[in-house]
């Protein structure tokens, strides 16, 4: 069932690009934009990304952080941060879990069976947990609506 606004988002516990534990815990009191994305290095992926790290000092002005997820390995997602300087957390999913629990999975990803990869999701958490924003890709191709991010995070003011 798809999460929606108003229920609490599932607890996670990943890797960041330098292998750091990152948990959804290590932001309580602060919202977080969990911004889901399906391939590093692909044209929309690299875009959003990028939009995110121009518009952190925005959100972060806003008390809120920006955490970029996806089914990938340490490796992709430390060059993928490195050579966009990225200046947020790139979490690493290899397992899938938390793009099961946050029901954004996207099955044999672009025809290759086997291969599951985040589909384009944006969720904005607010201190307490809770989520209060979330935005779903009818296809991976699609870009998020970076204003509505925004405004969601201002209205947490």
């Amino acid at each position: 069932m798809p999460l929606e606004v108003g229920t609490q988002a599932p607890a996670f516990a990943l890797k960041d690009s330098d292998r750091n534990d990152v948990s959804l815990s290590d932001y309580s009191g602060k919202t977080v934009v969990l911004s889901f994305y399906p391939a590093a290095f692909s044209g929309v992926c690299d875009t959003e990304m990028c939009t995110f790290r121009d518009s952190l000092s925005d959100l972060n002005s806003a008390n809120a952080d920006v955490l970029g997820i996806a089914v990938d390995n340490f490796f992709v997602a430390k060059e993928f941060k490195t050579k966009h300087n990225l200046n947020f957390p790139i979490l690493v999913d290899h397992t899938a879990n938390t793009a099961r629990a946050y029901d954004t999975v996207l099955e044999n990803f672009a025809g290759m069976d086997g291969y599951t990869a985040a589909n384009r999701t944006v969720y904005v958490v607010d201190g307490s947990g809770t989520i209060q924003y979330v935005w779903r890709g009818e296809n991976p191709g699609i870009e998020p609506d970076y204003d509505a991010v925004k405004a969601a995070v201002d209205a947490l003011k």
